[in-house]
């Protein structure tokens, strides 16, 4: 991704300015109108999903009354059944006693119950399990209780208070919805009470609610406690569509099923396709009815007049485009006529003018302007040509001077070394002494082989001119410096520690007393050289110390010569600053009558360090 990032700035960089400016005007233009395009998209669509919705919630809320009312149609059956207190009464005596009576209960009270039966066209049986051991399985409608199965199912009958629905009977149940009821007799504590199955198809009881009604939503009905059992038209056009994702997307949907947040939709993420699913809760039945609906199917209707949409902008974009293109050859025409001439300039000729064709009082457009600014810039180019080569003739003779001076300062070394020598003859070791201290200050500071010099190099100036000055003025002047080895190698700016060694002898004692000059290094958060000269004379007075620091801080203009040579504080510290960035640079520190301490902050790295 970097890399393909940094190729498009450099196509972008290269490219033309009629390209850039083309580029811009098509984006100006192209990116309102799809902007705008897809919110009118996403808005008719946002209308679309709220009145599809609507009409899933309306849909499966009409499901769970129908199916609800067909529940009770089955619960009223039973009721119908338990009326018929004969036939409850002879299944549960000795049905094995009288053939006789076997007979006429076959003609009378079973033709009734059977009646019962056929006059619901929803229940496919109707069967009692009786704890009797005299009972006659001679009818589909009568059976023993060891034929029921869960055996203690009773228990849960009891506990759900007599009776209960369930989607998948209990026995050979894949397409068949049964409901059970506790028969309970007098004198019968003591057996296992009997119990009502009422058997319905689901082909039969849901087949047209199911029905594909071309509704772009799938109704499936849910088991409430497996995700695995439902109820749907196999042949429906979207499980069909759908293929192995089906249980998958029903699972899903299962897994988010509240029947405490009946009224919010469900949104299903399976494969590639989202899926929009509304449901309600069947309580009798520990069920729920859901309308399922893919949003590509949903959305299916608006799009073929969003591609009319697309369609148009594209052509009205198309349109415009090429009014821009042409817009943007018409003003760069002229513009090509400067670039020529830039390069004949850059191929060295300097009198490449542009003819602009203005009259005296004419301004012209932009162009017309960047050519005259243009000629202008030949002109001063030529002036500035020519001062060039005026200064290379300054800097010829100046080397010239500073060969003379060269000479000059030997002549004056040579005659230290004779005065010395002298000095030396006539038993003078004290002349001598400070004629090599004046001899190596001289030296250093007029031969400048480099802009930066080794620690011990400047050090070793500073001890030359401690001697040379208590020579001159009779002082006790006193300098410590232990540094460890490898800092004395390192590389500092010249002349950036004499000064201030010059400025403590001067004015932390009067003349003739002694101070003693500490001077000691450390390094800070590994990336600044400290170096800290520190005297113990007698200080800065606090208002002139807050004018040095106001000063080095920046906040004030007013210089600081402190030395005679004219080479100052200020200026050692905004030379730092110049070089090194605002983080260098130099600090002072005083308390009136005990100490003075001058701080250099250098680039710890040798790399940095760039000189005078």
């Amino acid at each position: 991704m970097k890399r393909l990032l940094t190729t498009l700035r450099r196509l972008y960089r290269n490219a033309p300015i009629s390209q850039k400016l083309f580029l811009a005007f098509s984006l100006m233009i192209a990116i309102p109108a799809i902007v705008v395009s897809s919110l009118f998209i996403r808005s008719q669509e946002g209308q679309l999903y709220k009145e599809a919705m609507a009409e899933g919630s309306n849909h499966v809320a009409r499901l769970n009354e129908r199916i609800r009312s067909r529940l009770d149609i089955l619960e009223n059956a039973s009721s119908t059944a338990l009326t018929q207190k004969s036939f409850v009464d002879f299944i549960h005596s000795g049905m094995r006693g009288d053939g006789l009576r076997l007979v006429k209960f076959k003609q009378n009270q079973y033709e009734q119950m059977h009646n019962i039966i056929q006059s619901h066209e929803m229940i496919d049986s109707l069967s009692f399990y009786v704890d009797n051991p005299d009972v006659y399985e001679i009818w589909p409608e009568i059976y023993h209780y060891s034929k029921f199965w869960p055996q203690d199912y009773w228990i849960t009958l009891r506990d759900e208070g007599g009776a209960a629905f369930r989607l998948f009977s209990l026995k050979d149940g894949a397409d068949t919805l049964s409901y059970y009821r506790l028969v309970r007799l007098q004198g019968q504590q003591q057996r296992l009470p009997t119990i009502m199955e009422i058997r319905a198809r689901h082909s039969v009881l849901f087949s047209d609610l199911l029905e594909d009604s071309g509704r772009d939503f799938f109704t499936v009905i849910m088991d409430g406690a497996d995700a695995s059992r439902n109820v749907y038209l196999p042949g429906h056009e979207f499980p069909q569509k759908a293929g192995e994702q089906l249980d998958d997307i029903l699972s899903r949907t299962h897994g988010q099923l509240n029947a405490l947040e009946q009224n919010t939709p469900i949104k299903v993420d399976s494969g590639d396709q989202t899926y929009y699913a509304l449901y309600r809760y069947i309580a009798p039945l520990n069920a729920y009815v859901v309308d399922i609906a893919s949003r590509q199917a949903l959305m299916k209707g608006p799009r073929d007049g969003y591609l009319l949409v697309i369609a148009i902008t594209s052509s009205v974009l198309l349109l415009m485009l090429l009014l821009v293109s042409r817009m943007t050859r018409l003003m760069f025409r002229r513009l090509e006529k400067v670039l020529g001439s830039m390069r004949k300039v850059r191929r060295g000729q300097l009198d490449a003018k542009i003819d602009t064709g203005l009259r005296a009082n004419e301004t012209g457009d932009e162009i017309d302007y960047v050519a005259v600014s243009y000629n202008s810039m030949l002109d001063e180019i030529r002036q500035l040509m020519t001062q060039v080569v005026d200064k290379q003739l300054i800097a010829k003779n100046a080397q010239l001077h500073s060969l003379h001076a060269q000479i000059n300062s030997h002549f004056l070394y040579n005659a230290l070394e004779s005065i010395r020598m002298r000095a030396e003859v006539e038993r003078q070791p004290a002349i001598a002494g400070a004629l090599v201290s004046l001899g190596s200050l001289l030296r250093y500071s007029m031969q400048w082989r480099s802009d930066t010099v080794a620690l011990s190099e400047e050090l070793a100036n500073i001890r030359s001119y401690i001697r040379f000055i208590n020579f001159m003025e009779g002082g006790s002047t006193e300098l410590s410096a232990d540094l460890p080895p490898e800092v004395q190698r390192y590389r500092i700016p010249k002349m950036c520690m004499q000064p201030i060694v010059e400025n403590a002898v001067h004015h932390a004692a009067p003349s003739g007393d002694s101070v003693h000059i500490t001077l000691s290094v450390r390094v800070e958060h590994n990336s600044l050289l400290l170096i800290e000269i520190r005297d113990d004379g007698a200080g800065v007075d606090p208002q002139m110390l807050d004018s040095l620091q106001s000063v080095l801080r920046g906040d004030s203009d007013t210089p600081i010569i402190s030395n005679s040579s004219g080479l100052g504080l200020d200026n050692v510290h905004k030379r730092l600053q110049l070089h090194y960035g605002k983080d260098c640079g130099l600090w002072i520190d005083s308390v009136q009558g005990e100490y003075t301490c001058v701080t250099l902050r250098l680039p710890w790295e040798n790399e940095n360090l760039g000189g005078w």
